[in-house]
C-alpha cells in the first residue's frame, strides 16, 4: 500500500515518532500479543481464522475493515444480553470499513467503554504504527472492561514470553 500522506515534519513529526516509540514500548511488553490472543480466543467461537502472526501489519490487516471488531464486541454484548452492532461483512472500500468501525465504537459505548477510548477510524484504516496505538489502547481498554464485567475469556494484558502460534 503507497503511502498517500506527505511526511510530516516540525512538531507533526515530533509527535508522530513519539507515539511510534510507544507502540514500540507497549509491543514490547506484550500488550498486543495479549490483544491479539484474546481476540483469537474470543472469536475462535464463532469459527474466525486466527490473526497469523504478532506482527503489526498482520494485526492492522486482520482489523482494517472493522469486521473483526465488529464481531468482538458483538460477541461481549451478546454475553451481556445487549443488541448487537451491524456488520458488513464485505467491507472492500474505506466507506463501508468506516461503517463497521463506527458500529464497533458504537457498540463500544454500549458495552460502557468511555467515548476517550474510542478508535479513530482513519488511525485503524491507515495503519501507520504511531495512530495505531490508539487502536490498542482501545482494545487494552475493552479486554480490562470485559474482565470487570466477568466475561468468560480473560483478557490479561500481561507481558508473556516466548509465544507462538505452534
Amino acid at each position: 500500500m503507497a503511502e498517500l500522506r506527505a511526511k510530516k515534519a516540525g512538531i507533526g513529526a515530533e509527535i508522530e515518532k513519539k507515539l511510534e516509540s510507544r507502540y514500540d514500548q507497549e509491543e514490547a511488553e506484550g500488550t498486543t500479543q495479549a490483544i491479539q490472543l484474546w481476540i483469537n480466543a474470543v472469536l475462535a467461537e464463532l469459527g474466525d481464522p486466527p490473526i497469523p502472526t504478532f506482527s503489526q501489519r498482520d494485526l492492522h490487516q486482520s482489523l482494517r475493515d472493522g469486521v473483526r471488531l465488529c464481531k468482538l464486541i458483538n460477541v461481549l454484548l451478546e454475553s451481556k444480553g445487549l443488541p448487537k452492532v451491524h456488520v458488513q461483512k464485505k467491507a472492500t472500500t474505506m466507506f463501508v470499513a468506516y461503517t463497521n468501525i463506527e458500529n464497533y465504537n458504537n457498540g463500544c459505548l454500549q458495552y460502557g467503554l468511555a467515548k476517550e477510548f474510542t478508535v479513530q477510524s482513519a488511525d485503524l484504516w491507515e495503519g501507520r504504527k504511531g495512530p495505531f496505538l490508539n487502536v490498542i489502547n482501545n482494545l487494552h481498554s475493552l479486554g480490562f472492561l470485559a474482565n470487570s464485567k466477568g466475561f468468560a475469556h480473560t483478557y490479561t494484558g500481561e507481558v508473556q514470553k516466548n509465544l507462538s502460534y505452534d
